[in-house]
């Protein structure tokens, strides 16, 4: 037997009768591949926690919450109160327990209320049934037909089914047990009224935890969300931007990845209209908390983040000029170079201090200024498009004139040259308009939600109230 060493590896060979050698792979048993299976799983699972702990302090807070139900069948005088039914608690903590306050919040407001609506209806249906005589089973049929179609007729109702499409479906389900149910079973009363007590103390369980430990709120989640689209609004214009108008050499080859991240920015703004409309309607369930009070305008922000997207799909379309940079003599770019930096650096202020209104929850001092210099710049562009020289018949042979050193001549440029600069200039012009809308919309925030001025501002008037010195 001979050994052969490979780089990486060790590999054993045998020598057969036909002067050949046989390489040897050692076979693993069912106990080594169950260990490689386990230990790949372990691993998996651990990197998920890993990455986000947030998913392990959730999964904590169920156990706990299921641990304290369980305590109803384990203490005699708890469960004699409850009776029998202390199940539906451990099914509500199933059902209701979400990794948000919003979500659990909106999922505990609305079993409870379903439940109580549902129980009280189907007992008073239970009750006309019995005064029906023969025709007892007519009514109750007739009404769970009745409730069931009208229930589930709302869940298509989009306002409806935003906020209370769970409460329909267990309005359904605990109207048709206890009308149905209560044609057979005796105490329908004290039946209805130990589901709703053990109901209630499932999700007053749930909201216990999902506040004081560790919680995750949607309204928060939300804020920090549009908050972050700003900056990388204002860093895939920058990107973008700069991107079109840089020399390249070698030495910028090395922060490509890094630019074209930036650069890709506003792609995470065009996918976040779901994700916004969703923690909007879970933040209104939650109560107040941190800087938010209890009817903050959750709904805005659902509108600031459509004015963002707005100007996301015109950055779309400014990363689409990129392909089209080698068509575009440099004379040409130097033409437009400085105003268009001029206007996007404006931009890009302003989309930066709506980013900062929003992390201090406070009136910016300094926007009028801003969106001042963004417009001048606008009005810049617009000059320096209207001043470019566009030859528009080409002689066949045209002489070239030699030029003095360091002077500055302006070269007559061709429409075709122009095109691509132009539908650039074009689009940061729409951007800035757009701009200026979002800016508008960050403000009805600001009163709505009645952001502190800032200390700046403030000290500025004042200064212009104080009186003037006596001399």
């Amino acid at each position: 037997m001979a050994s052969k060493v490979e780089p990486g590896k060790l590999e054993w060979r045998i020598s057969v009768d036909n002067e050949t050698t046989k390489r040897l792979v050692p076979k693993s048993g069912p106990s080594e591949r169950i260990f490689l299976w386990l230990k790949g799983l372990i691993m998996k699972t651990w990197r998920i926690g890993a990455d986000d702990p947030a998913k392990v302090v959730h999964c904590l807070k169920v156990g706990l919450a299921l641990s304290l139900v369980c305590i109803f069948y384990y203490m005699r005088s708890l469960y004699d109160g409850v009776g029998g039914n202390a199940m539906w608690a451990i099914m509500t903590v199933v059902v209701v327990f979400e990794s948000n306050v919003g979500a659990t919040f909106s999922k505990c407001v609305n079993r409870v209320v379903a439940t109580i609506l549902a129980g009280s209806l189907g007992i008073a249906v239970h009750w006309v049934a019995t005064k029906s005589g023969e025709a007892e089973i007519f009514v109750i049929g007739s009404s769970v037909f009745l409730f069931a179609f009208t229930a589930t007729y709302s869940r298509f109702v989009p306002s409806f089914k935003s906020r209370f499409d769970y409460g329909a479906m267990i309005f359904i389900l605990t109207f048709s047990l206890v009308s149905v149910g209560g044609y057979r079973v005796d105490k329908l009363v004290d039946m209805a009224q130990q589901r709703v007590s053990t109901i209630a103390v499932g999700t007053t369980i749930c909201i216990i935890i999902t506040i004081f430990i560790c919680p995750i709120w949607s309204g928060t989640q939300l804020h920090r969300l549009v908050q972050c689209n700003f900056v990388k609004l204002a860093d895939s214009l920058d990107g973008c931007v700069a991107e079109y108008f840089k020399k390249r050499d070698v030495s910028t080859n090395e922060n490509e990845d890094e630019t074209n991240l930036k650069v890709q920015g506003f792609k995470c703004v065009l996918n976040s209209k779901g994700i916004e409309e969703a923690m909007a309607n879970l933040a209104r369930w939650e109560p107040a908390h941190g800087s938010f009070n209890f009817r903050h305008p959750w709904q805005q922000y659902v509108k600031i983040g459509a004015a963002m997207r707005r100007c996301a799909y015109c950055l779309e379309n400014l990363s689409i000029c990129m392909n089209y940079e080698t068509e575009v003599p440099d004379q040409v770019k130097k033409h437009f170079r400085e105003t268009c930096m001029k206007l996007t650096a404006a931009s890009s202020k302003i989309l930066r201090e709506l980013a900062d209104i929003l992390k201090n929850t406070r009136r910016s001092s300094k926007m009028d200024f801003l969106v001042f210099d963004m417009n001048s710049a606008v009005q810049e562009l617009q000059e320096t498009l209207k001043t470019i020289p566009i030859q528009t018949n080409k002689p066949e042979e045209e002489e070239e004139v030699p030029s003095d050193e360091g002077e500055d001549r302006t070269i007559p440029m061709s429409l075709h040259e122009v095109l691509p600069v132009a539908t650039l200039v074009s689009l940061l012009i729409e951007i800035a308009a757009r701009i200026q809308t979002t800016v508008e919309a960050v403000v009805v925030l600001a009163n709505l939600a009645d952001f502190k001025q800032d200390s700046k501002k403030k000290t500025e008037d004042n200064n212009t109230n104080q009186p003037p010195l006596s001399s």
